[in-house]
């Protein structure tokens, strides 16, 4: 009986099978990576906060810092939860704060510009005085002040034509300003005016021939 032949070169199975199970050895089967699902990325601000974040940003450009300062304070206050724009906002929010405690108020009512008108002529600052006075009467033709500190504006300016035109307007809706005008040093080069002194006499009305002489701003030098 024949012996069998053992072929050459070749290597059990088992051995092969017990290198496998080595502690250390390296897997023969192909590895299983596991896929990780990406993040959706954090949401963003809302449209409506950034759309009020640039608002106001551009009123800050444009030096409207109380624009400005209204838009940061709504966006403050009404997205409490855009963490990183209302720190930003809070930032801006303070300059836009220190620049209007800088700046003067601006006058609104009719009595705060005359108030204003008053105080830029009494500091010699003759273009507002003018500036202020022309607004009120913009707005209202009847305010005797405003055209009595027109009056002394061109004074000083050694209009006296104008000024004398003006005072006449003031006297004709209050009489009161005849005795202020009289004595104001501002029309102490028209004393010796005859329409100038027509019109302030204070013992009797002024004629309506010296208030068209006023209107019309012809004077005696």
């Amino acid at each position: 009986m024949a012996k069998p032949v053992r072929q050459k070169g070749r290597v059990p199975n088992q051995r092969a099978r017990r290198s496998d199970r080595l502690p250390g050895a390296a897997p023969t089967g192909p590895m299983r990576v596991a896929v990780v699902a990406p993040q959706p990325p954090p949401p963003g601000p809302a449209p409506e906060a950034v759309a009020l974040f640039e608002q106001a940003m551009e009123a800050l450009q444009r030096h409207e810092y109380g624009l400005a300062a209204g838009h940061f304070k709504v966006l403050l206050d009404q997205h409490q939860s855009e963490g990183v724009l209302l720190d930003r906002a809070r930032v801006y929010l303070g300059l836009a704060e220190r620049e209007l405690s800088r700046r003067p108020v601006e006058p609104r009512t009719l009595e705060e510009r005359l108030t204003a008108a008053t105080a830029a002529l009494n500091n010699g600052d003759h273009d507002a005085a003018e500036t202020l006075a022309r607004g009120v009467l913009a707005e209202d033709p009847h305010q005797d002040l405003a055209l009595y500190l027109l009056a002394s504006v061109e004074a000083r300016r050694g209009l006296y034509d104008a000024a004398l035109s003006y005072l006449g307007q003031a006297i004709a809706i209050s009489p009161e300003a005849r005795a202020q005008a009289r004595f104001d040093p501002d029309f102490e080069p028209l004393y010796d005016n005859d329409a100038f002194r027509e019109l302030t006499d204070t013992h009797s009305t002024a004629s309506p021939s010296a208030l068209r002489r006023a209107k019309r701003g012809r004077t005696d030098r």
